[in-house]
């Protein structure tokens, strides 16, 4: 034991130093380590929502209804996030209420979850004219509000909705044909890429493999609800 300690106040003495070399003369003592957070600097959607404002960050705004900034769960494990809003979302300011928003409803609940208990939002947060893809300075304009989401919510499991929101997360340009199948870390967060319900409303061929891709999440979902049996907030 005697051995052990003396072997860590020697390590600690070599930090010292080194920290003296450095020309660092205290240690820095977390605020977070002394108290508890105040919860003014919590980030949270409410916060995040109100910094995005009447966003005029890129030429989206000048086309859009409503910016479509996202609904569910605030505290979810499970995540889904599509490309960006159509007519439908536009119109009411809400994410997949549409007929693309329809068949994902469904997609959740084969899952044996609802809506209410996931999290749904989109690469971007405005409707692209004439629902084309969403370009890149438009992407690069609205990812940081997402990554904020992500954080504020901090979920277990994303499901990332086509070649979009894939390519995005995963920084990566591969097509969501080559990304599907496979589970990808993203700060800790597992990242499941599927095919967009869009999508699969013009290629219902497709929906076996957006199954295997949900029975993936199925799984993860059922080791989370091993792991916190209270809740994702008992963590």
């Amino acid at each position: 034991m005697d051995e052990h300690l003396n072997e860590l106040i020697s390590d600690l003495k070599t930090y010292l130093e080194y920290l003296k070399g450095m020309g660092i003369d205290s240690l820095p003592i977390s605020k977070n380590f002394l108290e508890r957070p105040n919860p003014s600097d919590l980030l949270t959607l409410q916060r995040i929502r109100k910094e995005l404002g009447d966003c005029k960050r890129c030429k989206l705004h000048r086309t859009r209804r409503t910016i479509v900034f996202g609904e569910g769960n605030e505290r979810a494990a499970l995540m889904f996030i599509g490309e960006g809003p159509g007519y439908d979302e536009d119109v009411q300011g809400r994410p997949f209420v549409g007929k693309a928003g329809q068949l994902l409803t469904k997609i959740i609940q084969s899952i044996q979850l609802q809506r209410e208990e996931v999290y749904i939002t989109n690469i971007i947060k405005c409707r692209p004219p004439q629902n084309r893809n969403p370009e890149p300075d438009e992407i690069e304009t609205c990812t940081p509000f997402l990554m904020k989401q992500i954080q504020a919510i901090q979920p277990k499991i994303i499901c990332a909705l086509g070649t979009f929101s894939a390519q995005t997360l995963l920084k990566t340009n591969a097509k969501i044909t080559t990304l599907r199948g496979k589970v990808y870390d993203l700060e800790g967060i597992q990242v499941i890429p599927t095919y967009h319900p869009a999508f699969l409303l013009r290629n219902p061929d497709k929906k076996k493999e957006v199954w295997e891709d949900m029975k993936k999440i199925q799984q993860f979902m059922s080791q989370i609800e091993r792991t916190y049996p209270e809740g994702k907030d008992s963590r």
